[in-house]
Parts: structure tokens; C-alpha cells; sequence
């Protein structure tokens, strides 16, 4: 199921309802690592600001991959996952504004390609 929040696409990878939602993000390998690095902590400082989360609580997790045990290069460069309590908080949260500005910039910050946005459990 394919929802849109402003310019961000989210798609629902179940069609029953998940007991806790979670956003994920998967980033594209980027054209320049070091700068993709340096603009997500940008990035996540801005995602702070806009939910009003303290810099010091990290309610997420934010994974960069290593090379696969075969030493090919994974299929992303980094995940960002974010827990919700229920689907409408989810739905809340994504629809304002400042988390379309944060949607926005993520789209800015992944130079390899779209990120891609999926909620699943």
C-alpha cells in the first residue's frame, strides 16, 4: 500500500495493521561518502529540531553497513529506523510539516539515488 505525505511516498510493506509501526529509511550508496556523512549529521540534527526531540535522546537507530561477508557492497549504505506507538502517531508525526522538511532533506542528502521509505513491524 502506497501512501504520499507531501513529497514523501511511504510504502505500508503489510496489509494488516503492525502492533508497532516503524519508519524506515535505507540509503543509496552515495557519489561522496564523506560528505554524505557529514551532511547526515546535519541531517539528524534537523530531525531532532523539528520533532522538539532533545540532541541527547536518540529514539532511532541509524545503521551503516559493512561490506557483505562475501566482500560485495551491501545493497544500501545506511538504515534509519524510528519506532512508533501506533500507526496514527506514525501518520501524525510524517504529515507535519517539520517532518516534511526533515522528508525534504533527506531526499537532498542521498546523492546516490532516492532513499527508500517503507513502515513495517
Amino acid at each position: 500500500m502506497l501512501h504520499r505525505y507531501g513529497k514523501i511516498f511511504i510504502f505500508f510493506i503489510s496489509n494488516k495493521p503492525p502492533t508497532m509501526p516503524n519508519l524506515i529509511v535505507l540509503y543509496p550508496h552515495p557519489t561522496d561518502a564523506g560528505q554524505f556523512e557529514a551532511d547526515y549529521v546535519t541531517h539528524t540534527a534537523l530531525l531532532h529540531e523539528k520533532t522538539g526531540i532533545p540532541l541527547d535522546v536518540k529514539p532511532y537507530t541509524a545503521t551503516k553497513f559493512f561490506p557483505n561477508p562475501d566482500g560485495s557492497a551491501p545493497a544500501f549504505y545506511r538504515l534509519f529506523l524510528m519506532p512508533f506507538e501506533t500507526m496514527e502517531a506514525l501518520q501524525g508525526v510524517m504529515s507535519s510539516p517539520g517532518m516534511q522538511e526533515v522528508g525534504a532533506d533527506a531526499f537532498r542528502i542521498s546523492t546516490g539515488g532516492a532513499p527508500v521509505i517503507m513502515v513495517g513491524s
